[in-house]
């Protein structure tokens, strides 16, 4: 009798990873927090820490996620603008051109005095966005679309582009920065993008939006500053890499953008599952659950805890652990006998740093019948003594894959 195929669950916990925090007594959040539902998976699962890309490299969310759902980033990654837009509904074809936008505000000199522009959102976003499509410039046709908050995708078409240049965004305020090509063939597109810049100004300075937000003592968004190009990728859709069905159950767009782009289907989230601190997490468990009806495979993102990290905030992000461990207590008392289950983190976020750090991440894994090791706390020292060891993030699937009774057989 051949053995049961089971499903597959990867739980990841945004920017978990930490440093020692002298707030915490020289704890990680991890460390210093009470855990028992994840400590439960850890002691009766196996456990091990993860260089989600490489060992000390600091991975981006998509870096990272592209690891973790198999691909090796390192092989695969054209930039984030790609995944970017996709995840705002922006798919564009291989060898398009994309970026990540802000719209930001700037004064008559094009000097930027607020690169999120007051973090404006929808409604005000979708109506400037009006002003700036079907725009085409020395033959090459700007696609744009407006994200969450001061966010938008964009997408170039036409021959003769390059990701290659540089940001037209300094990342701070001051001068507009002026694209370039990090190579000869790339000075082309430097010059639409610096084009488009200068157009997103004469189009959305005088727009009513902006001259309301004025009067009402708001910034305008008046230019749009890309960032992060990178041509769409030609990458084998994961469940053909892997021949099973999968999806996701994530709010953030870039992560439903590196899904929708290796060809998982996007989940729709009810509202309390879309808030970043204010998500219910235990809400986002049941969605992910109820997809294991249907799909083989699920990723699942939960942002919270890299929200903490970016600011500094220890204690806040013990509080967001402890929820954490809530929605393993669920997935603990919901648990499918035929579920092979990870928690893990896409990257490190020291709240010490406010940023991301290249530090391995803990990742426990558990299904019925395992082989269990002696980690018992989860936590990037509870779990490092796990028989696990230390992994990339691209073996994670591969891993789950044979636990889950699915690998195929090397050899005889």
């Amino acid at each position: 009798m051949s053995a049961v195929k089971k499903k597959i669950l990867i739980v990841v916990m945004d920017g978990l990873g930490d440093r020692g925090c002298k707030e915490l007594n020289g704890l990680t959040p991890l460390q210093a927090t009470d855990t028992p539902n994840l400590d439960w998976f850890t002691k009766n699962g196996i456990s091990g820490t993860c260089d989600t890309v490489d060992i000390g490299i600091r991975p981006g969310s998509d870096t990272s996620h592209l690891s973790i759902l198999g691909y090796d980033p390192l092989e695969v990654y054209t930039g984030r603008g790609p995944f970017e837009a996709a995840g705002i509904g922006l798919i564009g074809k291989y060898g398009d051109v994309a970026f990540r936008c802000n719209f930001s505000t700037c004064d008559s000199g094009l000097n930027i005095t607020d690169r999120r522009a007051g973090r404006i959102d929808k409604p005000d976003t979708t109506e400037l966005i009006k002003v700036l499509s079907g725009m085409v410039i020395d033959g090459v046709e700007v696609i744009i679309k407006e994200g969450t908050e001061h966010r938008a995708g964009l997408i170039l078409r036409g021959s003769g582009l390059s990701p290659e240049i540089t940001d037209a965004d300094s990342h701070g305020n001051g001068p507009v920065s002026l694209s370039k090509g990090r190579i000869p063939e790339a000075e082309f597109t430097a010059g639409v993008i610096n084009k488009f810049v200068k157009e997103s100004y004469e189009r959305l300075k005088d727009h009513p939006v902006n001259k309301r937000r004025i009067a009402e003592g708001l910034h305008p968004a008046n230019i749009i500053l890309p960032r992060g190009a990178g041509s769409f990728p030609d990458i084998q859709p994961f469940p053909e890499k892997y021949g099973i069905s999968a999806a996701c159950v994530a709010g953030v767009g870039m992560i439903k953008g590196i899904c929708e782009i290796c060809g998982l289907d996007v989940i729709d989230l009810p509202k309390d599952c879309t808030g970043g601190l204010s998500s219910n997490f235990i809400s986002k468990a049941k969605v992910a659950l109820d997809a294991l009806q249907k799909y083989d495979f699920i990723l699942m993102n939960i942002k919270a805890p890299d929200v903490c990290g970016h600011d500094y905030d220890p204690v806040r992000k013990c509080e967001v652990v402890k929820r954490l461990d809530e929605m393993a207590g669920y997935f603990k008392d919901h648990f499918p006998e035929d579920l092979v289950i990870v928690f893990t983190a896409d990257h490190s976020t020291p709240c010490s740093l406010g940023d991301h750090s290249g530090d391995p991440v803990p990742i426990t894994v558990f299904t019925p019948g395992n082989v269990m090791d002696d980690a018992v706390k989860f936590s990037e020292s509870g779990c490092a003594g796990g028989r696990i060891g230390r992994i990339r993030g691209k073996y994670i699937v591969p891993m789950c894959m044979d636990l889950a009774n699915r690998a195929e057989k090397f050899g005889a």
